[in-house]
């Protein structure tokens, strides 16, 4: 396996190695081992260690931050990045933002809202490239630019150029590096990397969704709705694409198509 070694964690969050494996040992991340036995780290563990770090250096008790940290995990959706969300103290406990919400992963309850530093984007923008034992995959660098792009877009987008140059079919990659493009104002590229993704997974409802986004933006609705009913097809409770789908209708004048998809928003409790 490939992973940020005692050392590079040690480097990238300003703490001692010693430091880094007393965390390990604590229980803060879960322990890995490389091929040789040596500790590995990887990106969420970066997230998880400085919150230890800044949690235990403003007196919480190890014990708090150890059952906190766990409890985040537990109470995250599965494959959900730890980069998303910020964690802070709140005298000798721990809260966490996740979106909008606050609360305490000890209870699971919410608490008063305020401001908290995004963990990930003090972390992010120290990486270079990951370290590693062993040449890195396209797999490996897409999982990498996923790792970063909550806190290190331009980072990110990197990372899945270096995935693409060793695959250039690579699906995810494609569609993250699309997105990263689009939201940085290049729909044309965007529409080439959504075009790339769906030709590897033909069918792919979050392309095809993203897809027409980008055809919208290029001045192409007849084009951009075809491609919101393909990603209705792939997934019909996708409310974000009925969305689109009715306001494209209502300006092409097809108003019982529209009627149609703003029904189907009620039914899915997301009516306008």
């Amino acid at each position: 396996m490939w992973g940020y070694r005692t050392r590079d964690v040690a480097r990238m969050l300003g703490i001692a190695e010693s430091r880094v494996r007393s965390f390990a040992r604590a229980g803060f991340v879960r322990t890995r081992r490389g091929r040789r036995g040596e500790l590995r780290f990887s990106f969420e563990d970066l997230v998880l260690l400085r919150a230890a770090s800044g949690l235990l250096a403003a007196r919480v008790p190890s014990r708090r931050v150890r059952a906190a940290l766990r409890s985040l995990r537990r109470q995250l959706p599965e494959g959900h990045a730890l980069a998303g969300v910020s964690i802070a103290a709140d005298g000798e406990r721990v809260v966490v933002r996740q979106g909008g919400t606050l609360w305490r992963p000890e209870s699971g309850q919410a608490v008063f809202d305020f401001e908290v530093r995004d963990l990930a984007e003090k972390v992010a923008p120290l990486l270079r490239r990951p370290a590693a034992d062993r040449p890195l995959s396209a797999e490996d660098w897409y999982q990498w630019g996923c790792d970063l792009e909550d806190g290190a877009p331009g980072q990110a987008r990197d990372a899945y150029r270096r995935a693409l140059a060793l695959d250039q079919a690579h699906a995810g990659a494609n569609l993250n590096l699309g997105r990263l493009l689009h939201q940085a104002g290049d729909a044309e590229a965007a529409e080439r990397h959504y075009r790339r993704a769906l030709a590897a997974r033909p069918g792919d409802g979050v392309a095809l969704f993203d897809l027409g986004v980008a055809l919208e933006d290029r001045g192409r609705p007849e084009e951009a709705l075809g491609s919101y009913r393909k990603a209705l097809e792939a997934e019909p409770a996708m409310a974000d694409a009925h969305h689109n789908a009715a306001r494209l209708c209502e300006r092409l004048g097809r108003r019982a198509e529209a009627v149609r998809h703003l029904a189907a928003l009620r039914r899915l409790g997301k009516a306008p």
